[in-house]
């Protein structure tokens, strides 16, 4: 059997490996030591001499060239989590080693959230529900856009857009799409319709932003996309804040308070005390609560089982993640 081993923070052992996993995986590889973190394999770096397996998740360590000196039979890493970005290095890439992330599984609660509130922000539900909070008293019903007929737009086509894509398919909606890197004929099999950014922003009742967090995505959402929203659209965010040249939107918001804004991610996260993103009447935050959360993290560690079958039969990885994907990934 491989040697391996368990190395992440104690709260997402937890989480993500749950005890069926722990047995599936004591099955196919010979787990030799109990679960290490970052810190404990840091003072005790001779426990990776023999490991041929890692498996990984949240608070995993930078395997960086000191890192993999200690570990020479390194040859795969299961991470239990979505992006790897903080994990990898030049040195794991020249080393050659496997590496596959439970990103897929964490994309299916971030899309279950995003239809939750599109349908949500389609009746208008946070702008009455926050308003009878407010004013201790029911507000006039009307310019409601409804489920029906209604246009939603979705910003990047990646794993988590192209999932609320397909929910989308059971509902009597418009859907179009701004993704550069996606061809005319994927659109079609997804059902969308291809758009410019700005189209976007002017044709869709609720947008959704799913752009992973690059440097060249920084601030890709500027104050104008906030200016050409349709009377009582909303917007979504559930992928990272930084996209959004958020003081710019502050300010349309406020000259708007049709507009409805639902954040998932804020940068910085949480905003700073003061923000206005706390107290203006249009904007609600939910604390980063998308992704993967307590029962929801098996489904990772679950994933990464079926990987590791898949690897030891020498069979194509599902979630295998390259330098070149690694690049364009959050």
């Amino acid at each position: 059997m491989m040697k391996g081993l368990y190395i992440l923070d104690e709260g997402s052992f937890k989480v993500i490996y749950g005890a069926e996993e722990q047995e599936d995986i004591g099955k196919l590889v010979d787990i030799y030591a109990p679960p290490q973190t970052t810190r404990s394999i840091k003072e005790n770096p001779s426990l990776l001499a023999n490991v041929e397996v890692i498996f990984s998740g949240w608070g995993a360590p930078r395997m960086d060239e000191e890192f993999l000196s200690h570990c020479p039979n390194l040859k795969a890493v299961f991470y239990g989590a979505g992006s790897i970005k903080g994990l990898v290095s030049d040195a794991f890439w020249d080393r050659g080693i496997v590496i596959t992330s439970a990103y897929a599984a964490n994309a299916v609660p971030v899309a279950e959230y995003t239809i939750s509130q599109i349908l949500f922000c389609l009746k208008r539900g946070w702008h009455f529900a926050l308003t009878i909070k407010r004013e201790g008293r029911y507000p006039e019903v009307k310019q409601v856009p409804g489920a029906y007929g209604t246009t939603v737009g979705i910003i990047s086509l990646g794993m988590i857009g192209r999932r609320v894509c397909k929910l989308l398919k059971n509902f009597d909606l418009k859907v179009i799409a701004y993704d550069p890197y996606v061809s005319p004929e994927e659109a079609e099999e997804l059902g969308v319709e291809l758009c410019q950014l700005d189209e976007i922003f002017k044709l869709a009742d609720v947008v959704s932003l799913h752009t992973p967090w690059l440097k060249e995505t920084e601030g890709m959402i500027t104050g104008k996309h906030f200016e050409y929203m349709k009377p009582n659209a909303s917007f979504i965010n559930t992928a990272r804040g930084a996209i959004v040249r958020e003081n710019e939107m502050i300010e349309v918001l406020k000259k708007r308070p049709d507009l409805q804004v639902v954040l998932d991610v804020t940068y910085p996260e949480p905003p700073e005390p003061g923000s206005p993103l706390y107290t203006l009447p249009n904007v609600v935050l939910t604390p980063h609560i998308a992704g993967s959360l307590d029962k929801e993290c098996s489904r990772m560690g679950r994933y990464m089982v079926d990987e590791l079958k898949r690897y030891l039969k020498g069979e194509p990885l599902k979630w295998q993640i390259t330098r070149e994907r690694a690049a364009i990934m959050a």
